[in-house]
């Protein structure tokens, strides 16, 4: 069996750089307001992408663009503006929705990858698309026996892309999820003005809602108050088993998300995908997977609807339940890659020890995660440092100055 893709997000360049470092196959990120993330991440602009590109290229990473978001007469300039840099600049493919998006992408010879937002559901649709693109993402309301049917059918009806190959398919394997099908949601617009499907969601479904009878004015108050509020998707637990159903890509939502959370997402899942290779997948390692996984931001985990049932497990609140949190504690003052020590002026009233674990991140260090083994100021070794303390220590990776230094600590 083939082994699958894995896609990473980046909505930032500290993420780009983990998710490479992390061993990605391929990155996505968007540029501009023109994604479903315009607001919640901090997207790429024109100017830098060539220059992002040749970094991914160069180490042995393909890239997505998404340009998916609805689009209205006033958006026509500024789509083909992005679409135009993207042919230029080499990007590998655009993830698109919109079919003015599609035509245009298409006219300028870049390969398309059909977004999530059509919601794909069935071979004869999957047939349709794949004139016109060399991926789809499958709706994200399908169970594990739908997507490897469809995988079975693009096989066995040899359901080929513009490229001639047989058409990829790709499905979303852990993060964020909504009650929205697919995406598409109305709420945000309902109840901001702020369209989800232009990359607006103000997470109008992650708040506390009551019932009132508006005849009575009697309240009722739910017991879990973040009634639409969907727990994040998880499939390290049935990893094996999407990997069986036949598909080409792995992706994982999270272009909000910091470098600590790419980093450690994109490991997790390349070392179960060997584990599975080698025979060493166990109940063992999944369950501390999963607990691994829980240290970064998540709002609970679910299988989401690939075991053939409803979504019915939801967050309980609004943010996070990650059981590990950083705060922000210096930046790099300098450092020394002939003995891996660096130097940081420690900010905030902060304080920590030998054994306490510290995150660095930066543009083009992405991030190094790592514990202290031992504190110095000057040449004296230290046991605590705190706020004006200009410490040394030693680092497993290469760190750069001015990236910043954060304390990485239990909840």
């Amino acid at each position: 069996m083939k082994k699958p893709l894995i896609l990473a997000p980046a909505g930032s360049k500290k993420a780009l750089v983990a998710a490479v470092n992390a061993g990605c196959d391929e990155v996505f990120f968007g540029i501009g307001q023109m994604n479903m993330r315009a607001s919640g991440a901090a997207n790429f602009s024109l100017d830098e992408l060539k220059e992002t590109v040749d970094y991914c290229h160069k180490n042995g990473v393909k890239v997505c663009v998404t340009v998916n978001t609805l689009l209205y007469n006033s958006d026509i300039k500024n789509m083909k503006e992005i679409v135009d840099a993207i042919a230029i600049s080499g990007v590998d493919a655009a993830i698109v929705a919109d079919m003015s998006t599609l035509q245009y992408t298409r006219e300028k010879g870049v390969e398309v990858h059909i977004s999530t937002q059509l919601s794909i559901s069935n071979t004869e649709s999957l047939k349709f698309y794949a004139q016109y693109a060399d991926r789809i993402v499958l709706a994200r309301e399908l169970t594990l026996e739908q997507v490897s049917q469809i995988c079975k059918d693009v096989v066995n009806q040899d359901i080929r892309g513009p490229k001639g190959k047989l058409v990829e398919i790709e499905v979303f394997a852990h993060g964020a999820i909504c009650v929205a099908v697919s995406g598409r949601c109305a709420m945000s617009m309902y109840c901001y003005n702020k369209s989800a499907n232009r990359g607006q969601c103000g997470q109008a479904c992650r708040r506390k809602y009551k019932i009132t009878d508006v005849d009575t004015g009697q309240e009722l108050v739910v017991d879990n108050n973040y009634v639409m509020s969907a727990s994040d998707l998880c499939t390290i637990g049935l990893l094996d088993k999407i990997v069986e159903s036949g598909v080409s890509v792995l992706k994982f939502e999270g272009r909000g998300r910091p470098p600590e959370y790419v980093d450690l997402v994109t490991k997790t899942y390349k070392d179960a995908l060997h584990a599975i290779e080698n025979g060493t997948y166990s109940p063992e390692k999944i369950e501390k997977w999963n607990k691994d996984l829980g240290t970064v931001f998540n709002r609970g985990q679910s299988a989401g609807f690939y075991m053939g049932r409803t979504m019915d497990e939801w967050a309980g609140n609004n943010g996070g339940k990650s059981t590990k949190k950083k705060v922000f504690a210096g930046k790099v003052d300098h450092y020394y890659p002939k003995i891996k020590v660096a130097q940081v002026k420690v900010q905030g009233k902060v304080k920590f020890k030998k054994g306490d674990g510290f995150i660095i991140t930066g543009d083009k260090t992405g991030i190094v995660k790592d514990n202290f083994s031992d504190l110095f100021i000057d040449d004296n070794e230290i046991n605590e440092a705190k706020q004006g303390d200009v410490v040394t220590f030693k680092i497993s990776g290469r760190v750069r100055e001015n990236d910043d230094f954060y304390l990485w600590l239990d909840v």
